[in-house]
């Protein structure tokens, strides 16, 4: 049956979006309809082949349920094709759903022997389509040792949903394109161990790498380039390329996220690029979010060596303790590179701020914080007067080595106390702006051995 969307397929707002893939798989493939339902021929091969499924032959295989993988029944899965084979998924849910019966967690003492006979189901190796509104590419559910490799999931709803709960699960040279819901999606999950590398997770629109809620540690994302999963027009959001999400969970102790590391990824898109000047795409975009909660905050994130750009705030942090962010490159905000809010022990040391081609305020930002650290960074061309640098209801900083450039304005403290300014710099700033700025409101400021072009405007207070 044709899909009869009648959709602008440019500048779609998000509602739509999810209508809109069906319409572009059946512009990839003309014929689609014409294609034989093969979902009960492909269900038998799997039974029949204790989980192994090989696409052989034909370039599109059409279902339109599910193919189910019940790993207590045929053990260790395969799926796989002998050439490039484009699975379509006509109907709701995933066209490949893995259900195992783990129910333990990733400790050798924890596995059931016949968990074992479920290991590590393999996908490998081919495409897959969406043609329905509520199509997914892959689903998880109690594996252990999932393997997804050299997949691609295109107009989708979601690419990779792992629900339940799953162990030590690998995602790696995966593209990840255009869904319109989530890339990978931790949906309130108990999971520990699993590494998402060297793969392309893009213009997925509800986000590219989501944890919500559940019981999540050991997250790692290496070497992949996740860029412009939020929607493409003025539509206000909170999603992220990189989100992990408690805060719908304010009041269960049960459900918290730690042990995260993002290391050597571009991470980017969209604010700037994709709208005119004065305009801005996906308001409230973030390449990397932390929403936590005040009774588990987020724990022990590792953010290193990644390009972070093109986003209303590039590193979003609030209710987190213990997150180290070095050695990345932030360019392209719009308006905030970093804004960290009712956290502690942030260390944030060794970057790069710079607005690059454009005009932008730049903030950076810590409100209600505690014990943090920003340190041995270049702050370049802040355009903002009202701080480049901003400590609101703080106490127990350290700013240390920072080198402020050509900004509009400088370093901001409002009801902060025992705080430390030392071996700074701060150069070329408009003129009538200060270096320092604490008024009365503040505690305990002490500077020492800074290089101050600028003003310092400290009231006496402030020494106290």
């Amino acid at each position: 049956m044709m899909w009869a969307f009648r959709i602008v397929l440019v500048g779609l707002s998000l509602q739509h979006v999810c209508l809109a893939q069906p319409l572009r798989t059946r512009q990839q493939i003309p014929d689609l309809d014409a294609l034989p339902d093969v979902t009960t021929q492909l269900q038998q091969q799997i039974d029949d082949n204790d989980g192994s499924l090989v696409l052989v032959g034909a370039e599109h295989f059409r279902i339109t349920s599910p193919l189910i993988f019940d790993l207590a029944k045929v053990g260790a899965a395969f799926v796989g094709a002998t050439k490039g084979a484009t699975l379509v998924m006509d109907g709701p849910g995933p066209a490949l759903r893995f259900v195992g019966s783990h129910e333990g967690t990733a400790s050798p003492r924890s596995f059931k022997p016949a968990t074992w006979n479920e290991r590590m189901p393999i996908i490998k190796g081919i495409e897959i389509l969406g043609a329905h509104p509520l199509a997914n590419g892959i689903e998880l559910q109690r594996t252990v040792e999932a393997t997804i490799t050299q997949i691609a999931v295109r107009w989708c709803r979601h690419g990779i949903h792992l629900v339940d709960r799953n162990r030590n699960v690998t995602v790696s040279d995966c593209h990840l394109y255009e869904n319109s819901g989530i890339g990978v999606f931790l949906d309130d999950v108990n999971l520990h161990q699993i590494n998402v590398s060297n793969s392309h997770i893009s213009y997925n629109r509800e986000g590219g790498i989501v944890v919500r809620d559940g019981n999540v540690r050991n997250l790692q994302v290496t070497g992949c380039d996740i860029e412009g999963n939020m929607p493409a027009d003025e539509s206000a959001t909170n999603t992220a390329n990189i989100l992990i999400d408690v805060s719908g969970s304010a009041n269960d102790r049960s459900k918290s996220i730690a042990e995260i590391s993002i290391t050597g990824c571009t991470i980017q898109h969209s604010a700037n690029y994709s709208a005119p000047e004065g305009r801005t795409t996906a308001p409230g975009g973030a390449n990397i979010r932390l929403a936590g909660k005040k009774i588990y905050p987020i724990n022990s994130v590792t953010i290193s060596g990644n390009v972070l750009s093109d986003t209303t705030v590039s590193v979003d942090v609030d209710y987190a303790h213990d997150i180290a962010i070095n050695s990345n490159n932030f360019f392209a905000p719009k308006p905030h590179n970093l804004r960290v809010s009712n956290s502690q022990r942030v260390v944030v040391n060794g970057n790069t701020f710079n607005p690059r081609q454009f005009i932008r305020p730049g903030i950076i930002s810590f409100t209600n914080c505690a014990d943090c650290i920003l340190s041995a960074s270049t702050l370049h061309r802040f355009d903002t007067p009202d701080g480049a640098v901003i400590l609101d209801h703080c106490s127990g900083f350290l700013l240390n080595a920072l080198n402020l450039s050509d900004c509009e304005s400088g370093i901001v403290l409002r009801h902060t106390s025992d705080t430390t300014i030392a071996n700074c710099r701060v150069t070329r700033l408009a003129a009538g702006a200060n270096s320092v700025s604490a008024g009365d409101s503040n505690s305990r400021i002490h500077l020492t051995g800074n290089a101050f072009s600028a003003p310092v405007e400290l009231a006496a207070g402030a020494l106290k």
